[in-house]
């Protein structure tokens, strides 16, 4: 019975509401906790008081097939809640007239049958002429995500919607109640789930980003986490070489790395004459001319950095690890002494296959049964790359 007057509802909501143009987008920069609500009692709340937690912010009515979710709601607000986690609910009556009703009867109603403890906000639109910035806003970072079609439910509401506007998935709107959106701590719409969308799955991703907050948290206290998680690829640098102190300072680093049974299987030959570097390059840039001439920026082949650690392991094998390990420590040390650094290929590639490029490996002096594994350009930055995303689906806690 629920299902078939959620559907009755739909259809009078599609044949008998206009949604009309939504309003102007937000400012370029804004943040969900940017915005200002009316709460139970019709005063301003300014979202921003919920900065720094994960929020669920919710659309919902009370007379709705979806309106049992609130008994999931509420459990995950009660799971979370302690460990900074927010659902902020919205009713709103623009979907079948299904939330009618004062704030004050609403939250008697939800109190009473599913002992709510998250916040409950005044009436709200969320799509039209009068929909509320906050969800114009909302709308324009994360558009409709489409009902789960593996659901009856989704497969219905998908029939129905379709059979009225063909093109019904191609808006943001919000096409029903109990539509919800996952904000990080920071303001940023992470993810949208449709009513059909499993609470389960919201519940991982409330979990994931739970645990992103504790880790951000160590960062700002902890200065060996936030050099890692600061240090990035760099491939432009200033017209400065590195002191030779600091290039000790960060060599120190790399030999104090772990290595099995202290072997040390590497040699490391740091680069400060820039003559070599600058004689070099010119052997690429007879071999690689039109290359070079694409890259308008383009000053040497180490990704114009002033100068160079080479990484050293052994001709016949094995060391791999160790000198892995103790390229990341000098990276690190490189970072918190405000280097930036870049582990490159290509240029050991060039180096060990072209002839003309011999005399660069025996300024080296690299011993007889070793070989070039990798270079580290060093320098100081000339440019703030932003962080690559990371696979957190690659890692598994096994318990």
């Amino acid at each position: 019975m629920r299902l078939f007057a959620c559907l009755l509802a739909i259809a009078y909501t599609l044949t008998a509401t206009a949604q009309t143009a939504t309003q102007t987008s937000a400012p370029q920069g804004a943040t969900a906790y940017d915005f200002t609500v009316k709460d139970a009692k019709g005063s301003d709340v300014s979202l921003a008081k919920y900065k720094g937690q994960v929020v669920l912010i919710v659309n919902t009515a009370t007379r709705c097939g979806f309106t049992p979710q609130y008994n999931e709601l509420e459990a995950l607000h009660a799971k979370f809640h302690e460990r900074g986690f927010e659902i902020l609910d919205f009713p709103c009556n623009q979907f079948g007239q299904q939330a009618p009703g004062t704030i004050d009867e609403i939250h008697q109603f939800c109190t009473a049958n599913f002992n709510i403890h998250f916040p409950q906000f005044d009436k709200i639109e969320v799509n039209g002429a009068n929909e509320h910035p906050l969800y114009t806003f909302l709308k324009a970072q994360q558009g409709f995500q489409g009902f789960d079609l593996s659901d009856k439910t989704g497969k219905l509401l998908d029939d129905m919607f379709r059979k009225q506007d063909a093109g019904y998935d191609k808006t943001p709107d919000i096409k029903w109640n109990f539509t919800k959106f996952l904000v990080a701590r920071d303001g940023r719409v992470l993810k949208r789930y449709e009513p059909t969308h499993k609470i389960a799955d919201i519940e991982a991703d409330i979990q994931r980003e739970l645990g992103a907050c504790v880790w951000d948290t160590c960062v700002a206290t902890n200065p060996v986490l936030a050099t890692i998680m600061a240090r990035r690829s760099v491939r432009k640098y200033l017209d400065k070489a590195v002191e030779h102190e600091k290039l000790e300072a960060v060599v120190l680093a790399g030999i104090n790395a772990p290595s099995g049974m202290n072997r040390q299987p590497w040699v490391v030959r740091v680069v400060e004459d820039p003559q070599l570097i600058a004689d070099v390059t010119e052997v690429y840039k007879s071999e690689n001319a039109e290359q070079v001439r694409r890259d308008k920026d383009f000053k040497n082949m180490f990704r114009n950095a002033p100068n160079l650690i080479c990484v050293c392991t052994p001709a016949d094998g094995g060391g791999q690890v160790d000198a892995g390990l103790l390229g990341e420590n000098m990276m690190l040390a490189a970072q918190s002494l405000g280097l930036g650094t870049c582990c490159l290929g290509g240029p050991v590639r060039f180096l060990n296959a072209n002839a003309k490029a011999r005399f660069f490996l025996d300024r080296l002096d690299i011993p007889a049964d070793y070989k070039l594994n990798y270079i580290i350009a060093i320098g100081y930055p000339d440019e703030q790359p932003q962080a690559k995303p990371r696979d957190m689906s690659k890692v598994k806690y096994i318990k």
